[in-house]
């Protein structure tokens, strides 16, 4: 009996590797839909009132949904537990984009973004994403727990930064 439900989850994550996107659950493939953004950096305030963001690693090719937070003219994104064993394994996406060149494609209200994931271990824009991840998701996340490196903040900047 036990095995039904994990053949079905196995089965639901395999065939959705290769989607346009992740779905609420697993991760999906490369981001094809919607036109890609070639103008001067957008105002990315408007990303408060949206609550995910699907964000696609170039290499590997993986997408998923994340928190996203603007501070100070510049998005964010967030990846917590990542002190422990069990986060990082969750959590893979970040470590491979710390270890890789951390190009990936945002989408957003239908327009895709290419950006470049830089971590960000310390300076004074963390107060301003720390109080964005307050204010809009409800997060214990503390300055203190971005700089002891469980949790990871990556800015979205702009391709080749």
């Amino acid at each position: 009996m036990l095995l039904i439900p994990a053949l079905a989850i196995a089965t639901a994550r395999f065939e959705n590797r290769s989607a346009d996107g992740p779905s609420r659950l697993f991760p999906g493939g490369e981001l094809l839909a919607g036109e890609l953004y070639m103008g001067p950096e957008p105002d990315w305030s408007f990303t408060d009132e949206i609550p995910l963001v699907e964000l696609q690693l170039i290499d590997p090719l993986s997408s998923r949904l994340m928190y996203i937070m603007e501070n100070g003219g510049k998005i964010y994104v967030a990846s917590s537990y990542m002190s422990t064993f069990l986060g990082r394994l969750w959590k893979k996406w970040a470590v491979q984009a710390e270890e890789g060149d951390g190009a990936v494609v945002i989408r957003l209200d239908g327009l895709r973004y290419e950006r470049q994931l830089v971590r960000i271990t310390e300076g004074p824009e963390l107060g301003g994403v720390v109080a964005k991840m307050t204010s809009k998701y409800n997060s214990p996340t503390t300055e203190k727990s971005i700089e002891g490196g469980h949790t990871w903040i990556f800015e979205l900047a702009p391709k080749g930064s």
